[in-house]
């Protein structure tokens, strides 16, 4: 009997996986001088290494404290700058200064002191795993990098390596950007540095090198010299303690040799006890961690060459309509604010009544959906609606977004003083806030942003000598009513009846 032939059996054979090639400049071999390395950066670290908190949270005698001092450090410094990160960990601390403290916190606490440090699912991983920790694990933290990782919502390889290493000196490696910069160059990896194949030798190294009896401490000088000395653009590699183990730092003396006696014969291909090595250009053809052909060598980069990085997509373009209700004046203005959704961008955020757009939308396009999304999603019911005024465009730079934001005002007098909304749609959570409030709410950097471009606007319509967009005097006293007005007083009527549905009554 003949079986049947079983369509696309042959098909979902995966192809076998080319092995990587390499010139044998970029991995570490058993005579090289790994000791040397590690006392020399061990050494500068000691003297060079910045005060910063989380360091001084290290003296604690509480394993488990220091291991929750680290990851709340880690998890903050993700894409985030040092500089940025201090304040934010210590009034954190000072809030929640154990697993246990944080565990007991609300999301919107959590949201609330996290605002406006961007990334905003860290918070909530944070959040998560500490009451996993607490209810799961009996208090006690994970104590090595695989159950840090298994165990840790939001804890990546780098993460529970950095955790297991400073706060329970495990020997393991760590990989974060500035060790990447650093491997680079120490091994002049020309290659993608964000390859499968480039990481792979990456974290191969940084378990080679780490020092077992220092394990923390070498890994924060591995990052340390990386964030202050090794840096992206023009690096101090004369204060650099490894400069005589670098061999994109040799390469560019040899360049510089060649400049300065161009009679000079082509250096020798073979590596001498010295220390020098092989010319990029004369490594192995093939190589896969090299500098790609078509982007050689650059004499004026010097160690710049490396790390190569790919080329980044540029982001997409969104638009999206912002109307910002207020109700009342001064220090009693209250603001209309909604609660995101509990998942994807800025999840559990607050913002102010938003509606996406499309790219090409036009003005009357965009007034018409944020005017339904107000009557038919928030179900609102506003009355004495005293100005409607468009404050201009505000853009935010997200990851892998360009926003956007097309900001309006509306101004009324009264709002039927409940949170919430009871329109056609099941309406997100909402709430009025005053300016105070809404400084302490968990707002996006962006919504932030927003309210200082709609301050600045109020401020200048307030000013009679300022001047709109038009040229126009902006004053803060109403006009009489004209022939010129009728238009105007259309829409405010059109508006008015929009907002206060007949028979509906509104609070003071």
């Amino acid at each position: 009997m003949v079986k049947p032939h079983r369509k696309g059996t042959q098909a979902a054979k995966k192809p076998a996986e080319k092995k990587a090639v390499t010139c044998g400049l970029h991995q570490l071999s058993d005579d090289d001088d790994i000791p040397t390395l590690r006392s020399s950066l061990l050494s500068w670290y000691d003297i060079n290494k910045r005060d910063l908190p989380w360091r001084r949270q290290l003296k604690n005698t509480d394993v488990n404290q220091r291991a929750y001092a680290v990851w709340v450090s880690e998890m903050m410094l993700q894409q985030t700058q040092v500089a940025t990160v201090i304040d934010y960990y210590n009034r954190w601390l000072e809030k929640w200064p154990t697993v246990q403290k944080l565990a007991t916190a609300t999301l919107e606490e959590v949201n609330e002191m996290w605002s406006g440090l961007g990334y905003y699912s860290r918070g909530r991983r944070l959040h998560e795993g500490a009451q996993k920790v607490v209810k799961e694990l009996d208090g006690q933290m994970p104590s090595s990098a695989a159950s840090l990782l298994k165990e840790l919502p939001g804890v990546g390889r780098y993460t529970a390596g950095a955790i297991a290493s400073i706060a329970y000196s495990q020997a393991t490696g760590v990989v974060d950007g500035n060790v990447i910069r650093v491997l680079s160059r120490l091994r002049v990896i020309g290659a993608e540095s964000t390859s499968p194949q480039v990481m792979e030798v990456m974290w191969s190294l940084a378990d080679r090198l780490v020092d077992p009896k220092k394990p923390g401490d070498f890994n924060q000088a591995m990052m340390e010299l990386g964030a202050t000395v090794c840096t992206p653009k023009n690096p101090s590699c004369g204060d650099c303690p490894i400069r005589g183990l670098c061999r994109a730092y040799q390469q560019g003396e040899k360049e510089k040799k060649k400049s300065a006696n161009k009679l000079e014969k082509m250096l020798t291909k073979r590596v001498e006890a010295s220390g020098s090595v092989q010319d990029i250009e004369d490594v192995i053809e093939g190589c896969n961690f090299c500098l790609p052909k078509e982007e050689p060598w650059d004499s004026s980069l010097g160690v710049m060459n490396y790390p190569r990085k790919a080329k980044k997509k540029p982001p997409r373009e969104e638009k999206t309509a912002v109307a910002i209700v207020s109700c009342g004046e001064g220090p009693e203005t209250k603001f209309l604010i909604i609660q995101r959704p509990e998942t994807g961008l800025l999840a559990g955020l607050w913002e102010f009544p938003s509606v996406q757009l499309d790219r090409d939308s036009q003005s009357e396009t965009r007034k018409s959906l944020i005017d339904s999304y107000l009557k038919e999603t928030l179900g609102l019911t506003f009355g004495d609606v005293e100005k409607r005024t468009h404050v201009g465009e505000v853009v935010h730079i997200f990851s892998h977004i360009h926003q956007t934001y097309m900001v309006e005002t509306f101004d009324v007098q009264h709002h039927d003083g409940q949170d919430g909304g009871t329109g056609k749609q099941e309406a997100p959570p909402s709430r009025w806030v005053t300016r105070s409030e809404l400084q302490g709410a968990a707002l996006s950097t962006a919504m932030r942003k927003v309210f200082k471009a709609y301050e600045a606007s109020k401020s200048e319509s307030q000013h009679p000598a300022n001047r709109n967009s038009t040229g126009t005097k902006v004053s803060n006293k109403r006009k009489r009513k004209s022939s010129s007005d009728s238009s105007d007083k259309k829409k405010q009527m059109a508006l008015d009846s929009f907002f206060k549905p007949r028979g509906v009554k509104t609070k003071a």
